[in-house]
């Protein structure tokens, strides 16, 4: 499991910095508002579209050649990214590429690595190998965010047009996808001749479903306030500089990754399911506030807290899918989960670029934490009959 974690890292490292300079980048280069809005949901909607293939057709080819095709791609975008100017090229590579304007575990990678973790380990000891992955993730993130700087570094140290030093942060977003291609080229097959072999959904469908109904809701709300959009709030609301944003979603990020070892000792006390809902509602109530803050130090805090307790349900919820579902559906269950995640995500973004170009610059984060609590709450509410069991 060592190339499939380093490598979450390294896509961890690349997504924390994209997340951030995707709205400068669009900027500078004379986009408006809600360009970047929609220019976030194409990244999302394309991620839905491969991830559902991975969920309908995946089970046909070995994991390890769909992740070293996923890797290859990210280094393709990252390179077409920097290259390209306009508003269509741009449109396109976002949607069949992997850029990922959350810095989340949004991803086409998502249900292949998950499938593999679910193979590595069982019980508890497989919900501690999620949280692992999930807290290299955070952690790796929150360096990537203070990355953010490099680009006016570059323009002082090496005399770089800012434009130019941004392009080169996507530049080095490809090298990165070419470095996951070799970590991935390392990994033995997923199967063994004692394993059974992957296939779609069959008993686990309703459950399945209706987990991805629910998940979708989730994803809708947090589109609205992904990573590049709060960053754009930050900006317009606050006039926070580049590098004060930078700081600010590293330590979000630090907090986020030390949740990450909190989750299973949580999860051993209080099942998967009350760990993922009663950590979300607090998170969700300190995101309103931070919206309806009067002051940068009051929003400031309130997010912090916010992403203390946001993501300590990322692993339960992986683990509670795997564990819900039969070995031979995993793969097809974690793309079944993520589309409809995926979907959901991809539309909100640009309503909530339109919104704060409008000047409605609070109403997306608002909306976002009031939705999350009815999810938390209906969630909790269909699957307590499982919180026994996990």
């Amino acid at each position: 499991m060592l190339p499939l974690l380093v490598g979450r890292a390294l896509r961890a490292f690349a997504d924390g910095y994209v997340a951030v300079l995707l709205p400068v980048y669009l900027l500078a280069l004379g986009f408006d508002t809600w360009q970047v809005g929609f220019l976030s949901s194409a990244t999302l909607l394309g991620t839905a579209a491969t991830t559902l293939a991975v969920g309908a057709w995946g089970h046909r080819f070995q994991h390890r050649r769909l992740l070293l095709a996923a890797a290859l791609l990210m280094a393709l975008t990252g390179f077409a990214f920097a290259a390209q100017s306009a508003f269509w090229p741009l449109l396109l590579i976002a949607f069949f590429g992997t850029l990922n304007p959350s810095s989340g575990d949004v991803s086409l990678f998502v249900p292949l690595e998950h499938a593999r973790l679910a193979e590595a380990a069982h019980g508890e000891a497989r919900t501690a190998l999620f949280a692992r992955y999930s807290l290299l993730g955070s952690l790796f993130a929150a360096l990537g965010a203070l990355a953010v700087a490099w680009p006016d570094r570059l323009v002082l140290m090496a005399g770089l047009d800012r434009l130019d030093a941004l392009r080169a942060m996507f530049a080095l977003y490809g090298l990165q996808g070419g470095l996951v291609w070799l970590l991935y080229r390392r990994l033995p097959a997923l199967h063994g001749d004692k394993s059974p072999p992957p296939q779609p959904l069959g008993p686990s469908r309703a459950v399945v479903l209706k987990l991805a109904a629910l998940f979708s809701v989730d994803s809708f709300a947090g589109g609205l306030a992904v990573n590049s959009l709060l960053a754009l709030w930050l900006f317009k609301r606050f006039d926070l500089s580049l590098a004060a944003a930078g700081s600010f979603f590293f330590w979000a990020g630090l907090l986020t990754a030390t949740s990450q070892l909190a989750a299973p000792r949580l999860a051993r006390r209080i099942g998967l399911l009350n760990t993922m809902v009663f950590t979300h509602i607090p998170a969700n109530l300190c995101l309103i506030g931070a919206a309806l803050s009067p002051g940068l130090e009051t929003a400031i805090g309130l997010l912090l807290l916010r992403s203390l307790l946001s993501q300590m349900d990322v692993p339960a919820r992986g683990a509670f899918v795997m564990s819900v579902v039969t070995p031979q559906e995993r793969a097809a269950a974690a793309s079944f989960t993520a589309v409809p995640r995926s979907l959901a995500s991809a539309v909100s973004p640009t309503l909530g670029g339109v919104l704060i170009a409008a000047g409605w610059l609070d109403v997306p984060l608002v909306a976002c934490g009031a939705l999350k609590i009815a999810y938390d709450l209906t969630l909790w509410v269909a699957f307590r009959r499982f919180s026994a069991r996990f």
